[in-house]
């Protein structure tokens, strides 16, 4: 049997999907670059995680033993931490792991999501995986939701729409009502609130009124915990059993549960450094406003997306890819898009104050020598 026969054989749609663009390691950026990397390109936290949580990491005992499919002690720790009980609580591999869960549970081939472009990236590559159909109703001037756009798109195969609040790239964040809104379409809303310690807005409240409302977190962004991947949902209680009745059994590894509940245990030094990345966010798009070829968004999550002026050659090749490159060839990383509306734009990342300094120091230089 050739390959080409085996091809034949793969799903419908999956063989010429175009797969999520990651970014890359610091590791290997650093041997191609051959030096130290200012990254700004992946809304980490450059503070690191917790102490705490290191130091459990270091000294945990039990890596050869499964985790518990129901993640007991983790949900305790996060009803503490949130105010919602246990039952209402369910975590997974990352918040896309959850992303995925709800598609598996609400959405059969051929029925409809609603996206609002632009928008995080694993909506669209997930909605693909899970056989659902994408429905994109872009975002208004400005990056407000057309909510009413939204509701115009809706058909009776329509099964759930995704916000992402604070919305990544654009930082914006979708309010009480507008997402009561969109509730009241009788749709599941699933609200990703990725950046939620940054922002300090959440529409968690509104679940007791709406079974509907399925509210997305990490422990990625204001934990320092991106690579050890954990998420939770928090959602009404029948549909929390169904998604623990779903999911892979081990799908938090021990490592993560153990980092976890250690983060919830130092949480004050965990927003203790948030506070300083809202700073140093606040400050770098100041910095990025003195510049006049650049246009930053006003944000509220601890990224800044930022327009920037064409300049000399035309075509696909815009000034805000070769100030890209320029940045990067001085070992500088920010995220350039390829996606429709975002081509003439970069997200960077609040950092460190000298990954601060050091951005607003090359931009000119970079800019000049395009």
């Amino acid at each position: 049997m050739d390959i080409d026969r085996v091809e034949r054989l793969i799903r419908p749609g999956l063989a010429t999907m175009r797969g999520y663009d990651p970014v890359e390691p610091i590791d290997v950026l650093e041997r191609e670059l051959g030096r130290r990397i200012v990254k700004l390109d992946g809304n980490e936290n450059p503070y690191l995680s917790s102490p705490r949580a290191r130091e459990v990491l270091a000294r945990f005992p039990y890596y050869h033993i499964y985790p518990d499919p129901l993640q007991r002690k983790l949900r305790e720790a996060l009803s503490d931490y949130t105010g919602f009980p246990p039952q209402n609580i369910v975590c997974g591999n990352g918040s896309d792991d959850l992303i995925d869960l709800v598609l598996r549970l609400f959405v059969c081939d051929g029925d409809e999501v609603l996206n609002a472009p632009p928008t995080f990236g694993m909506y669209p590559f997930l909605v693909t995986l899970s056989g659902g159909r994408l429905v994109d109703v872009p975002r208004l001037s400005g990056f407000a939701l057309d909510v009413e756009g939204l509701r115009q798109a809706m058909t009776p195969r329509t099964r759930v729409i995704f916000v992402a609040s604070p919305n990544n790239p654009t930082g914006d964040v979708a309010s009480t009502e507008e997402v009561r809104q969109l509730l009241d379409m009788e749709i599941i809303v699933a609200v990703d609130e990725a950046y939620f310690e940054f922002a300090s807005e959440t529409v968690a409240s509104l679940i007791p009124e709406y079974p509907n409302l399925i509210v997305l977190r990490t422990f990625s962004k204001w934990a320092g915990l991106a690579g050890v991947r954990v998420g939770y949902a928090l959602c009404h209680e029948k549909l929390s059993s169904h998604l623990l009745t779903i999911k892979q059994p081990y799908n938090v590894n021990v490592a993560g549960e153990a980092a976890a509940v250690a983060s919830l245990q130092d949480a004050d030094y965990l927003l203790s450094n948030v506070d300083k990345l809202r700073a140093e966010r606040d400050r770098m798009t100041e910095g990025l406003a003195s510049f006049a070829f650049l246009h930053p968004h006003q944000s509220k999550a601890n990224f800044v997306l930022c327009r920037v002026d064409q300049k000399g050659r035309s075509g696909d090749e815009t000034a805000a890819r070769r100030l890209r490159d320029g940045l990067r060839g001085r070992g500088i990383l920010v995220r350039f898009y390829e996606s429709d509306g975002l081509r003439d734009c970069l997200r960077i990342s609040a950092g460190l104050p000298e990954d601060t300094d050091a951005l607003l120091e090359a931009l000119g230089e970079v800019w000049n020598e395009l």
